[in-house]
């Protein structure tokens, strides 16, 4: 959400941060609306000043006998209160329509986000790892876990459709392996508090971290109005929703091991064979509610974090910055995370990394108390730590053998009970 009254003071630097998105001017229709709130509130407030006077004109005319007047201020009073009952349906009208307009405008790029119009334009920042030479065809992860007869997507397909898996057996462990490998590091290391949050949540918890309004067809709602979570962002940094934070207790760092789910609105052809986009994933997601001058430290740290996870398992992977033509809705800055998947020659996204400075917490009224000013906005960062799924298929194509059997990789032979090797 942002801030109309920084609008006011500099539309400009508005208009040229939303042109770096390829946003046509919009503060000229934001401001048009503003005034007509505006102006209502003041006609409000005048016909409130004027209901005033004439309520203590009237007591004063009844005193000294003057029915006649008190007749007449009667009626004023009774037509001031008309104007303001009508001022405040158009203020409401008017707010409604102003705060729809803000709610669908994108968050601003930092500055130092590179410019561009699509990802063509990302720029890469490093790599680490070098991809395995194969002396055999590597294949692709669904033909290795249908193959080991752990990776159904057919039954899976019987029950619910498309995008959809069952895995089985020694590839189930892995998941869940995976999963307590994140958490265990995430935890015991970095200095993010576990918690299992609701998968289900309220409209205005997907409006707070800005998936409502714009990506409701991305979402799955249930009858009773509730949305079934995209990802634990959503939960995790509702947490300090219509809160005034302690500044001692900054930063709060937070992390969730869940399943997400996603209808994949406008992927149609894109993903369809594997487990790379699917309706269903899980996910451990990391959230950081800061202090506005340590977000940009602490969205470096948060990149670290992800790194480490890919570092352990020795999957060679790279950091690229997103431009400003492919930055998401809510972000300022993000770093996407892309590991080696050998059957696709190529780097595929595994996680995302977003600083959203005080866009969220305008949209949830958190703040926190400051020692000299008024209460201010927090901000905060998300980012998966990593995406399981996707774990698990960069594991499989980069520690596979000839034989179609799995290497565990050593970060996850203690999660394994004893298993070295998928076959």
């Amino acid at each position: 959400m942002h801030d109309i009254k920084a609008i006011r003071q500099n539309p400009e630097i508005y208009d040229k941060a939303w042109a770096r998105r390829g946003l046509e001017p919009q503060t000229i229709t934001i401001l048009d609306k503003d005034k007509l709130v505006r102006r209502a509130l003041q006609v409000q407030q005048e016909a409130e000043a004027a209901r005033n006077k004439a309520s203590k004109q009237i007591g004063a005319a009844m005193g000294r006998g003057d029915k006649e007047a008190a007749e007449t201020l009667k009626t004023e009073v009774a037509g001031a209160k008309n104007v303001i009952a009508m001022m405040g349906e158009q203020i409401d009208a008017e707010k409604t329509v102003l705060n729809d307009l803000l709610a669908a405008l994108p968050n601003l790029p930092f500055d130092d986000v590179p410019d561009g119009a699509d990802e063509d334009a990302n720029v890469d920042i490093r790599k680490h790892g070098t991809p395995r030479t194969f002396d055999f065809t590597p294949k692709a992860h669904d033909d290795l876990g249908e193959a080991l007869e752990m990776m159904d997507f057919e039954t899976a397909a019987k029950m619910s459709g498309s995008r959809f898996v069952v895995l089985s057996g020694k590839l189930a462990r892995m998941d869940r392996a995976l999963s307590a490998f994140m958490l265990d590091i995430q935890t015991e290391e970095n200095g993010y508090t576990e918690h299992v949050p609701p998968f289900l949540v309220w409209p205005q918890a997907l409006f707070g971290t800005a998936q409502l309004p714009k990506f409701e067809d991305d979402q799955f709602k249930t009858t009773t109005g509730h949305y079934l979570i995209p990802t634990a962002e959503v939960s995790l940094t509702n947490i300090v929703r219509e809160s005034i934070i302690d500044a001692d207790t900054l930063p709060l760092r937070m992390t969730a091991h869940t399943p997400c789910f996603r209808s994949e609105a406008g992927s149609a052809g894109r993903d369809t064979k594997g487990m790379i986009r699917q309706h269903q994933f899980n996910k451990v997601e990391l959230v950081s509610i800061v202090k506005p001058e340590d977000s940009a430290a602490e969205h470096e740290r948060m990149l670290g974090c992800a790194e480490e996870i890919l570092r352990r398992l020795e999957l060679p992977y790279k950091v690229i910055e997103l431009c400003t033509g492919d930055l998401g809705f809510g972000a300022r800055k993000t770093y996407d995370l892309e590991v080696w998947l050998p059957s696709q020659n190529t780097y595929r996204e595994i996680s995302s990394i977003s600083n959203c400075g005080d866009f969220q917490a305008r949209r949830m009224n958190a703040r926190y108390k400051h020692a000299e000013k008024d209460n201010r906005f927090v901000h905060t960062l998300n980012g998966s730590g990593l995406a399981v799924g996707r774990t698990l298929v960069a594991v499989l194509e980069n520690f596979q053998n000839q034989d179609g059997s799995i290497t565990i990789p050593d970060a996850l032979l203690p999660y394994m009970g004893g298993v070295k090797v998928i076959k």
